[in-house]
C-alpha cells in the first residue's frame, strides 16, 4: 500500500496559499483591492514553489477574472466563493479527470516507460507492476535498457522482490529485446507488459531514435514519461523536449518525498497538455499512487482528503477486522486491544503526519507540530507490557500494575497514567459517535494515535525560577 508521505512537498505552498486566502474567507463583502492583494500573495507563493512563470501568470489571471465577477461579489459568502474558484483552477491546472491507465481490449496492454537516466525509471517500472498486480492484473517486465550498466540486473532483482517475471535477452538491439519480451509475455499469459527503456544524461538524437524504434515494435497502449520532481522546472523542460519527439500519454513523477517544492506537479500538465498518471512518494516498491488533482488541490488548500483516507483505511485493514471494530465502537467499547489494533492499522496507512493531514480541519492544527513516530512506538510498548486481561479490562490497572507496566515498557508511571486517561477520552468520543456509520473509523484511529502520542511524549521538567534556584544555593 502506498504511503502518502508527499504532504511535505506542498507544505510551504499550502501554508502560503491558505494565508493568502485566509483574509478573504471570513469577509462578508469583497472589493477589488482585497482580491488584488490576495492575487499578489498567490502569485508569489506559486513562483516560490518553482511553478513555471507563464503558468502562474495564466492561473492568477483566470482566478482574478472569476473572483471579480458579479456572481462572487453579490454572493452571501464571497470569500468562500473565491476559495472554491482557486480549488477548481488548481484542479484544472494539475489535470482534471481520471489518471488511470488505458487498458487494451486485446491483451497484453503495453506500458512503455521513457525518461532521462537517473529519473527513477527502472524502479518506477517495478512499482507500477506491483500496483497493477494488486488490482488483479498479471504484469510482466521487459528489460530493454541496454545503455546503463547493471540496469537489467537491477530490474531482475526488483522483479524477484515482488515476484513478477522479468524478460531479458542477451542482445545489443533493444528492438529485438522488446520483440522477445512481448512474445514471452503472451506465452506466459501476462495481460500487462511494462517496458523499461534506456535513458541518457541529456536529450540527444541517439536516445530519441532508439525510443522511436522501440515504440514502433512495442506498439504501446500507454507511453509514460518518468520525471524527477526534485529537478523542478528542468523536469518540465525535459517533458517539453520529449513531447516534441516522442508523444507520451502521461507522466510518472518520482522523488516527491525528496526536497521538491511541487513546481513540476503544478506545471507539467499546463505546459505539455499531458496529465500526471502516477506519483512515486518513497523508495519502497509499494510507495506509488495514482494522481488525483482534485484531492491534491483540497489538501493544498487545507480541506483534507477524506476519499484517499478512506481508501487507505480499507486497504490497511481486512474487511472482517473493520466490521468487528465498527461493531465494538457502535457499542461504545474501546479496550487497549482496540487501541493497539487501530494504531497498527494507522501505521500500515503510512507516516502519521501524512495520514492526519488528510482529516479535514486537522491539517492546519498540525502546522508546526512535530509528529514523532518514536512516541507512538512508546505507546505500543506500554500496551504490550499489559497482560491480556488488563488490555481487555483497563479499569483493573491499579497503582502496583501501573508501576509494573512502566518498568516493563521503559516509561514512567506518569506516561502510563496519561495513556489510561487518553483511552477514557477516546471511549467517551466513541460513545458519542457510536450510532453513525464509520467512515470515521480511519479518523478515529488517527485521533486515537494522536492522543497516544501526547500520552507517550516524554514529560518536560519545569524550569525553576531564579528565586527558587537562589534559595537552593
Amino acid at each position: 500500500m502506498a504511503h502518502y508521505t508527499w504532504a511535505t512537498v506542498f507544505d510551504t505552498l499550502s501554508d502560503k496559499l491558505q494565508a493568502a486566502l485566509g483574509d478573504l474567507r471570513g469577509r462578508g463583502r469583497l472589493d477589488e483591492e482585497a482580491i488584488s492583494r490576495a492575487m499578489r500573495e498567490i502569485r508569489l507563493a506559486l513562483l516560490e514553489a518553482d511553478v513555471n512563470f507563464r503558468v502562474v501568470k495564466s492561473f492568477v489571471a483566470r482566478v482574478r477574472e472569476r473572483a471579480v465577477g458579479a456572481d462572487v461579489l453579490r454572493s452571501l459568502t464571497p470569500g468562500q466563493q473565491v476559495v472554491k474558484i482557486v480549488h477548481e483552477e488548481l484542479t484544472d491546472l494539475m489535470g482534471s479527470g481520471s489518471s488511470r491507465l488505458a487498458l487494451s481490449g486485446r491483451p497484453p496492454t503495453v506500458v512503455l516507460l521513457a525518461g532521462l537516466q537517473g529519473s527513477g525509471k527502472t524502479t518506477a517500472a517495478a512499482k507500477i507492476a506491483l500496483l497493477l498486480r494488486r488490482e488483479g492484473r498479471t504484469p510482466a517486465l521487459v528489460a530493454a535498457d541496454l545503455q546503463r550498466p547493471a540496469a537489467i540486473e537491477q530490474l531482475e532483482q526488483l522483479g524477484r522482490q515482488i515476484q513478477i517475471p522479468v524478460y531479458r535477452r542477451d542482445s545489443k538491439d533493444p528492438v529485438e529485446v522488446v520483440r522477445y519480451g512481448l512474445q514471452a509475455a503472451v506465452s506466459g499469459g501476462r495481460d500487462v507488459v511494462i517496458v523499461d527503456t534506456a535513458g541518457r544524461l541529456q536529450i540527444d538524437e541517439a536516445l530519441m531514435d532508439e525510443l522511436v524504434d522501440v515504440r514502433k515494435e512495442a506498439r504501446p497502449t500507454n507511453v509514460l514519461l518518468v520525471l524527477d520532481a526534485m529537478t523542478g522546472q528542468e523536469a518540465v523542460n525535459v517533458a517539453q523536449a520529449f513531447q516534441e519527439r516522442i508523444a507520451f500519454d502521461g507522466v510518472v513523477l518520482t522523488k516527491l518525498d525528496g526536497d521538491a517544492r511541487g513546481g513540476a506537479a503544478l506545471s507539467v500538465k499546463a505546459v505539455t497538455g499531458k496529465p500526471i498518471t502516477f506519483v512515486s512518494v518513497g523508495e519502497k516498491l509499494d510507495q506509488l499512487e495514482y494522481f488525483h488533482p482534485d484531492r491534491m488541490a483540497s489538501r493544498i488548500l487545507g480541506m483534507g482528503d477524506v476519499l484517499s483516507l478512506i481508501e487507505k483505511a480499507e486497504a490497511a485493514v481486512a474487511e472482517d477486522e473493520q466490521e468487528e471494530m465498527e461493531r465494538r465502537m457502535r457499542a461504545g467499547e474501546f479496550s487497549f486491544d482496540d487501541f493497539l489494533a487501530s494504531y497498527r492499522m494507522l501505521r500500515r496507512m503510512g507516516p502519521l503526519k501524512g495520514v492526519l493531514s488528510m482529516i479535514p480541519g486537522l491539517g492546519k492544527q498540525l502546522q508546526g507540530v512535530d509528529v514523532n513516530e518514536q512516541d507512538m512506538r512508546r505507546v505500543e510498548a506500554i500496551v504490550l507490557s499489559m497482560t491480556p486481561q488488563e488490555r481487555r479490562v483497563p479499569h483493573l490497572i491499579d497503582g502496583s500494575r501501573r508501576l509494573r507496566i512502566s518498568r516493563g515498557s521503559g516509561t514512567s508511571v506518569q506516561q502510563v497514567n496519561q495513556l489510561l486517561t487518553a483511552r477514557k477520552q477516546m471511549q467517551k468520543m466513541i460513545k458519542q459517535m457510536g450510532k453513525g456509520r464509520m467512515p470515521a473509523l480511519p479518523g478515529l484511529a488517527a485521533q486515537g494515535a494522536e492522543a497516544g502520542q501526547v500520552a507517550a511524549a516524554k514529560p518536560r521538567r519545569a524550569k525553576k525560577s531564579k528565586r527558587a534556584r537562589a534559595g537552593r544555593r
